[in-house]
């Protein structure tokens, strides 16, 4: 959490001090103070966009890597490691984007030496649906014997990939419309920004009207690309096995396995 209040910090940071720069250039150029204090909100809220998507992308990086996870996990145990020992190897060997939480992992092991609890600690830690069903087919082989982990890591294995590529496939149809709803977003702009270097221009929205007109394009730009980023947005996989869930289900197989 105080990480994630960092980042946030940093990117009102990044945004006020873009948002400023804009508004003085535009300033120099045209002269006006209305259409520097509107191309400084437009800066602004672009690259508070910019970094919300760069957390977007990192996000899918993170699902991306779990299938890797999974390789790693059923290279460790058929050459003879322990469940605890290819998980903590996975601190060094994993995925990059993975290996600081599963550092953490290896350390909470090390601390309370409950496999169980540090499997449901870094199942809270990522907080999705493609690792939940990783760690909850751990924790029941441990529950019950690991006989079967092999087979179902394979299993799950093959689902996430064929999940990630459905999923990539669908969102390279989408970028191209993206891109072109960005284009026509910003080509007003800059077309008011050309005719901003004529005096004429620049005192035609300096006054009351021409104020009003910049924050009805401001605000008509802001919905229209919300409106756009929802059409285009993907449905996320909602969570299965969260904590409650993932009692009952051990409880249910624990009854079953007497």
């Amino acid at each position: 959490m105080k990480i994630q209040n960092v980042l946030i910090k940093k990117s009102y940071a990044v945004t006020l001090a873009i948002a400023c720069i804009a508004t003085a250039i535009v300033l120099l150029a045209t002269g006006s103070v209305t259409i520097a204090a509107a191309f400084g909100a437009l800066a602004g809220g672009a690259t508070f966009v910019t970094q919300k998507n760069k957390s977007t992308h990192n996000q899918a990086d993170l699902i991306a890597a779990w299938p890797e996870v999974i390789d790693h996990l059923m290279s460790g145990i058929q050459a003879g490691l322990s469940l605890s020992e290819s998980l903590v190897g996975l601190a060094t060997r994993g995925p990059e984007i993975l290996r600081p939480a599963f550092t953490q992992f290896r350390t909470s092991l090390y601390r309370d030496g409950d496999l169980g609890t540090a499997i449901e600690e870094i199942k809270t830690l990522f907080n999705n649906h493609g690792s939940d069903q990783i760690f909850e087919a751990l924790l029941i082989s441990k529950a019950l014997g690991g006989s079967e982990l092999l087979s179902i890591l394979r299993t799950l294995g093959d689902f996430l990939r064929q999940d990630l590529a459905l999923r990539r496939e669908i969102e390279i149809k989408h970028n191209w419309i993206r891109n072109s709803a960005h284009m026509s977003a910003v080509a007003p702009w800059i077309l008011l920004l050309l005719l901003s270097t004529q005096p004429s221009t620049a005192i035609a929205f300096s006054t009351p009207t021409g104020g009003f007109i910049l924050i009805a394009g401001l605000a008509m730009t802001g919905i229209a690309y919300a409106w756009m980023n929802r059409l285009g947005r993907l449905p996320q996989t909602p969570r299965v096995f969260t904590k409650l869930h993932s009692e009952q289900a051990h409880a249910y197989q624990r009854v079953n396995s007497k």
